[in-house]
């Protein structure tokens, strides 16, 4: 090494980064390392691009946990969840978090579950229980098990469909219509069959944040037992509601007071609080879990009963799961969602007195979100004023389409977090009116400007 690249490298360890001037590493392996100090400037300030957690309205997940939550994580992020031999306390924290979580869904006794890295594995292995369950009914009536089918709504989040195309299930997708966004039983009732493994059913839907028809899907499903001896089980999938209907509208039945509803999902990493990626899976009873699924194995010393799509995996945020359960309780978790619930009132008030929006649903039991579109179209549309509002301000507020048949209407969706205050509202609202301004004058974005805007509906 020269003279000179070595003072090089010291006024850089003393002034800054040496990757100020040079380019950084890409696409070939690095042939040599670099000091800590660089290496951790180089990952800091290629994040400081990147869009606000704190004004992404788009995403479902987590992005602020308290301080002492923040130190359990990081403390506990070199601990391998599965070996439960070695954190045997771990494991048993787990257990407390699905019976907690049980209880909050009014399962009837004791039961079973799973964490999971989200919603999407949980759905995963609940679809493959039923469709477990479903081929071990008929076998025993010696039937044929080769053309399994379930029910859900193209208002379900696309790991659905996934699931069907994953394991070789028939998805029975009910369309949506203009002015309905979500099923009911009426929809349901022409799709089910002998080979219908099971209905999902929505609490909490990421399109508008309302929630399918649970309890008239249940009554459908008892009906068609008595009638036609179809047992068919309701799985609610309660990702993004599971923590928030218990809250906001706790005499509201949608979870096991229902005869019919077998599973339950719900994201931790959504309204439970928790940073990615933590799900839970919940069964009714412990048989709703087939346990062909379950294995068993001699791991590390100690055998143990695995249900998962996973293996390694992190313990961390299983204890920040329970450290909120037993930070909130009901009291603390009530006291959050209506806060989100009131300022989310306050932002649809906005956007009503501006006459310029059309609210989608707001007089129904909804998640902590606004959903609106503009009530006549003009020289611009949703997607223009998204980009706009992200332009102008920084806010990542995404507009989207919804599924068949209601492809034709665009729509925009506001979510109202737990770290949005009133103050946030109502900057949000001045933004959304001063965006609108704008393209009043100016007319709707460039082509190549909407190709940058938030189309999806979250996660």
């Amino acid at each position: 090494m020269t003279t000179l690249s070595r003072q090089a490298d010291t006024d850089a360890d003393l002034f800054g980064n040496r990757f100020v001037t040079l380019e950084v590493p890409t696409s070939e392996f690095p042939s040599d390392g670099m000091s800590e100090t660089d290496a951790f400037r180089l990952v800091s300030e290629d994040i400081a691009l990147e869009g606000d957690p704190a004004r992404n309205l788009a995403t479902f997940v987590t992005t602020w946990m308290e301080p002492a939550a923040q130190r359990i994580i990081a403390a506990n992020l070199h601990r391998n969840f599965i070996d439960h031999a070695e954190y045997p306390r771990t494991a048993a924290i787990e257990q407390r978090c699905i019976r907690m979580l049980a209880d909050l869904f009014h399962a009837p006794g004791p039961t079973t579950g799973a964490r999971t890295q989200g919603s999407s594995e949980a759905i995963m292995l609940g679809g493959l229980s039923l469709k477990w369950n479903w081929r071990k009914r008929r076998e025993q009536a010696g039937k044929p098990t080769t053309q399994p089918n379930l029910v859900f709504g193209g208002d379900v989040h696309v790991v659905w469909e996934k699931l069907c195309r994953y394991f070789d299930i028939e998805p029975r997708i009910v369309p949506l219509q203009p002015g309905k966004y979500t099923i009911g039983p009426e929809d349901v009732e022409p799709h089910v069959d002998e080979n219908t493994i099971g209905v999902a059913a929505v609490l909490g839907t990421t399109f508008t944040g309302h929630k399918d028809d649970i309890v008239g899907i249940n009554d459908l499903l008892v009906r068609l037992k008595g009638e036609r001896g179809l047992d068919v089980p309701l799985h609610v999938d309660a990702a993004s509601g599971g923590f928030v209907w218990p809250f906001l509208y706790p005499d509201t039945a949608w979870d096991f007071r229902l005869e019919q509803v077998r599973s339950i999902n719900v994201s931790g990493h959504k309204f439970g609080g928790v940073y990615p990626g933590i799900g839970w899976l919940i069964f009714r009873e412990e048989s709703d879990l087939a346990r062909d699924l379950v294995f068993e194995e001699n791991y590390l010393g100690k055998t143990d009963a695995t249900f998962t799509l996973n293996f390694s995996t992190g313990s961390a945020m299983v204890l920040a799961q329970y450290y909120n359960l037993v930070r909130y309780g009901r009291s603390g978790y009530t006291y959050v969602m209506r806060n989100m619930q009131t300022n989310a009132r306050a932002l649809a008030d906005k956007l009503q007195a501006m006459d310029r929006f059309e609210l989608i649903g707001s007089d129904q039991e909804q998640l902590p979100l606004v959903a609106f579109k503009l009530a006549t179209k003009g020289a611009f549309n949703e997607f223009d004023i998204a980009w706009q509002l992200s332009a102008e301000r920084g806010w990542m507020v995404p507009a989207y389409t919804l599924p068949p048949n209601a492809q034709d209407i665009s729509i925009m969706r506001a979510l109202v977090k737990e770290t949005m205050s009133r103050e946030h509202v109502d900057t949000l609202a001045r933004d959304i009116e001063e965006a609108i301004a704008t393209l009043d004058a100016k007319g709707g974005a460039h082509p190549s400007e909407r190709q940058k805007i938030v189309t999806g509906s979250g996660h």
